[in-house]
């Protein structure tokens, strides 16, 4: 009998162990240093918490595995404890750190848009990754922007930096993106030898209303007319080359003086 006891203690001895290294792990996880709080938001932005879906607000947290939500109007940035951000865009769905044992795994985009800005720590470099359905997109201090199109296709934009694509299903050399620089990656395609400069209309015209939208967000700038410049553009709201850019017209020069008759 005393040898069970010794043996039933011992083994409640390391159970107990166990518990106290699992919680004392738990922090790094579900800490503030894990989360990611909205610190701009506009439109319908939610998080799915038991299949249902909760309206997020500036200075809301999200933790490791939550899903967001936007919708047709809904942007928002997030930021995370070491200064880096990512912004989702309307209609998409993202998987903020769904590997929580790797929180370097940053965001898993299911379907949308997203911007992220990594930033370097100390000068030095900050290992993150975002994949997609067909793409794992790995960083270390850069901007760069991700849109997945539908389940078939995803379109790596880099704005800063460099970045390094690797095909998520098939087996491929990883590609490297350089500032300037798009890549798409099909799903049963293998990764396209070249790179592609940003061309791509469709593109460059949703970052730049994304500009203007996030500048209208930080200073509650109206739509239209009467509000705050938008950055390179003209009082009023208009742009350079504007026939109604809410400045009035200079006067006209002076009629020249007559000349005195001989």
């Amino acid at each position: 009998m005393g040898l069970i006891r010794n043996f039933v203690a011992a083994w409640l001895s390391l159970i107990g162990m166990v518990c106290v290294c699992a919680a004392q792990s738990l922090p790094s996880i579900f800490s503030s240093e894990a989360a990611a709080k909205v610190t701009h938001l506009t439109g319908q932005v939610s998080v799915l918490k038991d299949s249902n879906t909760w309206a997020l607000q500036v200075g809301s947290e999200i933790q490791v595995k939550q899903v967001i939500v936007t919708g047709a109007d809904g942007f928002a940035i997030f930021q995370v404890s070491d200064g880096s951000t990512f912004e989702v865009y309307p209609n998409s769905r993202v998987v903020f750190r769904a590997n929580p044992s790797n929180l370097k795994d940053l965001l898993d985009l299911i379907l949308g848009r997203v911007k992220v800005h990594i930033q370097k720590l100390g000068g030095q470099p900050n290992h993150n990754r975002v994949t997609t359905p067909t793409a794992v997109i790995s960083v270390r201090g850069t901007v760069f922007d991700v849109t997945v199109e539908d389940q078939e296709s995803t379109v790596v934009a880099v704005e800063e930096g460099l970045v390094e694509v690797r095909h998520a299903l098939l087996v491929s050399t990883p590609k490297l993106v350089n500032p300037g620089e798009t890549l798409r990656i099909n799903r049963n395609e293998p990764l396209a030898q070249r790179t592609s400069p940003v061309r791509d209309a469709t593109l460059q015209q949703g970052l730049r209303a994304a500009t203007e939208a996030l500048y209208r967000i930080v200073f509650r700038a109206p739509s239209s007319g009467g509000g705050a410049p938008i950055p390179g553009g003209t009082a009023g709201g208009g742009q350079p080359g504007d026939t109604d850019s809410g400045t009035p017209p200079p006067p006209p020069p002076p009629p020249p003086a007559n000349k005195p008759t001989k």
